[in-house]
C-alpha cells in the first residue's frame, strides 16, 4: 500500500462550503471518478486554511513499468477536477505530480 499527500488550493474570493460538506464532497468526488487502475483503497480530506488536503492510500501497483503512486494520484486528481464543475469552481488547478531524476 501506498500513502500519497496533495492538495487543492481554493480559488481566491469564492465561496466557501462548511469545512466537513467541502472535504465530504470532494472524496465523493474522487470516489466517481476512480477506476480499478487507480487502485484507491481508502482516502480522507482535511480542509486547512487556504486548501484541502487530500490523503490517497493507493494498492500497490503490480507488474514492473507500472505507474507510480504518486503519478496515479496526480493523474486522478487532475481526471477528477477535469471533469467536475464543483473543483473546478472551488480549487485552482492542481499541480502536476513533480519529476523525479532518472525518469
Amino acid at each position: 500500500m501506498d500513502l500519497v499527500y496533495t492538495s487543492l488550493h481554493h480559488r481566491p474570493g469564492t465561496t466557501r462550503a462548511a469545512p466537513a460538506t467541502e472535504a465530504a464532497e470532494t472524496l465523493d468526488i474522487l470516489w466517481a471518478h476512480t477506476t480499478p487502475e487507480d487502485g484507491l483503497e481508502h482516502a480522507s480530506a482535511r480542509i486547512e486554511p487556504g486548501r484541502l488536503d487530500l490523503l490517497l492510500f493507493l494498492l500497490s501497483p503490480k507488474g514492473p513499468g507500472a505507474p507510480d503512486a504518486t503519478d496515479r494520484a496526480a493523474a486522478l486528481v487532475a481526471h477528477s477536477y477535469r471533469n467536475s464543475p464543483v473543483l473546478r469552481l472551488r480549487y485552482l488547478p492542481p499541480a502536476p505530480a513533480p519529476s523525479v531524476s532518472g525518469r
